[in-house]
């Protein structure tokens, strides 16, 4: 049986497990050393203080994750968030990465959320790299989202140089997220 659920502590090893393999053999993940199960509890946890962390299981097997994060640290961008995704490597390529993300926008839509961004790796030469393809790129394109920045070479991994690119989907209507905005700049204001 499969499923998407809520992400907790306890699956922070599974979790650190899955992204390892990003993080040692590709470039999709710029990190250079996979965090410990501890620093995955403390992702997990800080992360949900805010956004959902959504887990995929089939038959009590996690095969992948999908997260919300801050898209930048400032209030007017309340209404949007940056995705990650992670899927365990030999499940590639069989709906996980997709049902993630539905679940996921759909959460952040009842939230609120209204623009969603991606960060994905590129390789900069189109020959082809043995640690990074535009699957990443195209996944996030038939999901609905559009590039809409290039920042070049501007990662170092592997002794090579890659690009990154924004990815940007909106989900919901602005008009309405400008009030909300507004009331709860002022509601902060009161507080203080």
């Amino acid at each position: 049986m499969r499923g998407v659920r809520s992400a907790g502590a306890d699956d922070a090893g599974r979790l650190a497990q899955i992204y390892a393999y990003y993080v040692e053999h590709t470039a999709i993940s710029f990190e250079y050393d996979a965090p410990s199960e501890d620093e995955f509890r403390r992702r997990i946890e800080s992360t949900l203080e805010k956004f959902p962390y959504l887990v995929l299981e089939e038959d009590g097997v996690i095969l992948g994750y999908a997260y919300a994060g801050v898209f930048k640290a400032r209030a007017a961008y309340d209404r949007s968030c940056e995705l990650s995704v992670y899927v365990e490597r030999t499940a590639r390529r069989r709906g996980v990465g997709r049902a993630l993300y539905e679940a996921l926008e759909a959460d952040l839509k009842a939230r609120g959320m209204l623009n969603l961004y991606a960060c994905v790796a590129c390789p900069v030469s189109s020959a082809g790299d043995e640690y990074l393809t535009r699957d990443s790129e195209r996944f996030h394109r038939r999901l609905g989202f559009e590039t809409v920045g290039t920042f070049h070479r501007c990662a170092y991994k592997f002794g090579r140089w890659y690009d990154m690119i924004w990815m940007e989907k909106l989900i919901g209507a602005h008009e309405d997220a400008q009030e909300r905005t507004t009331e709860k700049a002022e509601n902060e204001r009161e507080e203080l």
